[in-house]
């Protein structure tokens, strides 16, 4: 790997969202054209879905990036087939652009300990390449490491793992916080990736004067530049630098000397108490919505509207939109919960149109032909996502108004009445 920039992105979540496939694209062209990449899977390799979730970041990156993304296969390093690790230990340090992400941190770190797999990242940091990490694997770049998992599942008292500390290659001693802005918790404290106000007070004090916290919100990340000296905030929220309580906080677009993350007593901008709330970007800065529930929700006030209007085809329109929605975060291991509300919502969306076709019908050949047609595109698409109970549902629900929908060497066609 020679004439490789030096970058080392973090990103507090949504790395295979629509929020962050701008930054892969950006971060990507700023290699050589055919720059390897390559997926380090370890911090899910525990989970029964492993190859499911290794398939959507492959997809993810083919379809949103636009770029080509191999799968290390270190799921396991302890204990694992000899030569299936050195084949991956090979793909690793091949990579131009090496991303990681969601999983639990305790468990990589248990995995790479005394494995090439820290001086690999090390390299590609001292030497030339882009490490993104993400989520439960950025936790781990720092000197300290949260064990989110032990804390806030199984109700361990909070403590410190050592992390791979690769961060001190550029002189930041720091504990990495991606999800610094959660708000799961509806009224009780999920910032900071799940810890909460009072659990990172005490964990805080078990700090040396020499470090601190980094903190990096939802869909969010931090481009550090290491040949230029920068580190510039990128995505929808704010990058936070944290030591004993005092807060200096960064919004995105914000371009900081690496100085300002080693010595935040040194830093010009003003220092709060607390964390602000995520910034204001809009849609047309972030390029996306910020979740997926944000989609449900704007499609749904869309899809109300256009029924009470008797606007039908936008109706069907505010459905496909939210197919698309589904679609474009089906990536994002984050959004399990917002994905089944959002397929409850498209299928009430499917329902809601049948019942308005048969209240108003009279001929209907004429009179739901250019709705048919949006339907049968929607049909279309759910059918290419693999979503054949909503292609299902889409069929009853227009047999139950005397619409047959035939599937034919021509494409999908749709009969009424007698099937004339």
């Amino acid at each position: 790997m020679t004439n490789l920039p030096r970058l080392l992105t973090i990103m507090g979540s949504g790395e295979t969202a629509p929020t962050m496939m701008k930054h892969h694209r950006e971060l990507i062209a700023r290699l050589p054209q055919g720059a390897k990449a390559v997926v380090l899977d370890t911090p899910y390799g525990f989970q029964e879905n492993a190859p499911e979730l290794a398939a959507r970041a492959v997809e993810y990156f083919r379809q949103s990036v636009g770029h080509p993304i191999a799968i290390a296969g270190l799921t396991r390093l302890k204990n694992a087939d000899t030569v299936e690790v050195e084949r991956g230990l090979s793909t690793i340090r091949q990579a131009d652009y090496l991303f990681a992400g969601p999983g639990s941190p305790t468990y990589a770190l248990r995995q790479w300990e005394s494995t090439p797999v820290p001086d690999v990242v090390r390299s590609k940091i001292c030497n030339g390449g882009a490490v993104t990490f993400a989520s439960a694997a950025a936790l781990t770049l720092g000197r300290y490491t949260v064990p989110v998992y032990e804390v806030y599942k199984v109700g361990q008292d909070p403590y410190w793992l050592d992390g791979l500390d690769v961060m001190a290659e550029i002189g930041l001693e720091v504990a990495v916080i991606p999800h610094y802005d959660n708000s799961e918790g509806g009224h009780h404290d999920t910032r900071f990736c799940y810890l909460g106000e009072r659990r990172l007070v005490a964990l805080e004090a078990e700090l040396p004067d020499s470090a601190h916290v980094l903190g990096i919100d939802e869909h969010t990340g931090l481009v550090i530049d290491i040949d230029a000296g920068t580190a510039t905030v990128i995505g929808n929220g704010t990058v936070t630098v944290r030591k004993r309580g005092v807060s200096i906080v960064h919004s995105t677009g914000t371009v900081l000397p690496i100085d300002a993350l080693r010595d935040p007593s040194g830093s010009t901008n003003v220092a709060v108490s607390m964390p602000s709330t995520r910034a204001d970007v809009s849609a047309e800065t972030s390029g996306a919505s910020s979740s997926l529930a944000d989609e449900v929700s704007r499609t749904e006030a869309l899809f109300d509207a256009s029924i009470a209007a008797g606007d039908s085809a936008a109706a069907v329109r505010a459905a496909l939109d939210l197919e698309t929605a589904i679609t474009s975060w089906s990536a994002d291991t984050l959004q399990s919960d917002a994905m089944d509300r959002a397929h409850a919502a498209l299928r009430s969306m499917i329902v809601r149109l049948g019942e308005a076709a048969v209240k108003g019908l009279a001929d209907p050949r004429e009179a739901i032909a250019p709705v048919m047609a949006v339907l049968i595109e929607l049909r279309t698409a759910v059918r290419s996502d693999k979503r054949y109970d909503l292609s299902d549902l889409i069929r009853d629900r227009l047999a139950e108004i005397g619409v047959e929908v035939r599937d034919t060497p021509d494409g999908p066609q749709w009969f009424s009445g007698a099937g004339n």
